[in-house]
């Protein structure tokens, strides 16, 4: 497995950072590659992506979710990911935005594509990419904010 970590700072409040994250569907608004998000259930998606020529699909399961905390998340079938976005205030009106993602390079490109650090390059290009999209726009409605995998001793 292969770890990516990244962050950025965003000139919102940790809700607006947070509630646009959960609106999965707009994904392809700000992330390269993906074509569409379908919000299958409240911690389901379906990802349809094109990535260097090749189009794939899978589902993504949402494994814990605390608002304006984090979301993880991790794929059901290949290619292999997990990972998970955290928010952080800064303050009232900046958000830190950090990014681990861990995925499994497949194929003779991918692997090469990973070596060559192409995966790290893109994340930090989709976060600035939602950086720019949410502090131009605001968020494009309301997210989720509905809590998944919750300890109940926290």
């Amino acid at each position: 497995m292969k770890t990516i970590e990244q962050s950025i700072d965003v000139a919102v409040p940790v809700r607006t950072a947070y509630d646009q994250w959960t609106r999965f569907t707009d994904f392809p608004k700000f992330m390269e590659g993906v074509d569409q998000i379908d919000q299958i259930t409240d911690t389901r998606t379906h990802w349809r992506t094109s990535i260097a020529g090749v189009k794939r699909e899978f589902d993504a399961e949402i494994t814990e979710q605390r608002p304006d905390e984090r979301v993880a998340w991790k794929s059901l079938e290949d290619p292999q990911q997990a990972g998970v976005v955290t928010f952080h205030r800064v303050d009232d009106g900046h958000t830190r935005v950090m990014l681990q993602m861990d995925f499994e390079p497949e194929g003779a490109a991918e692997k090469a594509g990973s070596a060559l650090g192409v995966v790290e390059h893109r994340v930090k290009g989709d976060l600035k990419r939602f950086k720019d999209h949410i502090e131009a726009h605001g968020q494009d409605g309301p997210g989720w904010r509905g809590e998944v995998g919750q300890d109940p001793t926290r």
